[in-house]
């Protein structure tokens, strides 16, 4: 049994002002971002895009509420799905690694980092998993690694702007530890 990693927010910055980090980050390091979400349903990919100047790095993304596109599209396997459900962190890895595909076309570079975010946003549990938690997926180049899960407590929507805000948090610790040289 994994234990539940309890929510403490990291800081007093805003999810907007972890983005703008984020954004800087991936331009001084020249590096793309793409992303997959599922409980957030969008709202990861408005904070990105609320950043002046996030179009130069920021490729794009899916929501894939459903699981079926968290399948075809985005190549979740669907034996670890059937096994465990969508709330998982081998799912969130493996959303992550597919907004990374599915943001690649043959002429371009690589997109170098994906999100991926699935959970329960409620109001009600989902898969046996209660309402609250989520797992974050972050992937590169080096790998890809799912995190959680972590229970985030309030209404449907405090979970997702937790979610937001843990998500571009670990992106930017992520991000940091590439430039030094650690990988995922």
């Amino acid at each position: 049994m994994t234990a539940v990693i309890n929510y403490t927010p990291h800081s007093t910055k805003t999810a907007y002002h972890i983005a703008c980090e984020v954004i800087h980050l991936l331009k001084e390091s020249g590096k793309t971002l793409a992303v997959s979400e599922s409980l957030t349903g969008g709202g990861l990919m408005g904070t990105i895009t609320s950043v002046e100047g996030c179009s130069t790095v920021f490729r794009g993304g899916v929501v894939s509420y459903a699981t079926p596109i968290k399948q075809h599209l985005l190549q979740v396997d669907g034996d670890l799905i059937a096994e465990h459900g969508v709330i998982h962190a081998d799912v969130a890895s493996q959303m992550a690694t597919g907004a990374r595909s599915i943001t690649t076309q043959r002429d371009m570079t690589p997109t170098s980092w994906g999100i991926g975010t699935t959970g329960v946003a409620g109001p009600n549990p989902q898969d046996g998993k209660p309402v609250g938690m989520v797992f974050i997926g972050i992937a590169s180049s080096s790998g890809s690694k799912g995190f959680g899960p972590f229970h985030f407590p309030g209404s449907g929507e405090r979970v997702r702007e937790a979610t937001i805000v843990e998500a571009l948090y670990l992106l930017r610790q992520e991000v940091v530890k590439a430039t030094q040289g650690v990988s995922l």
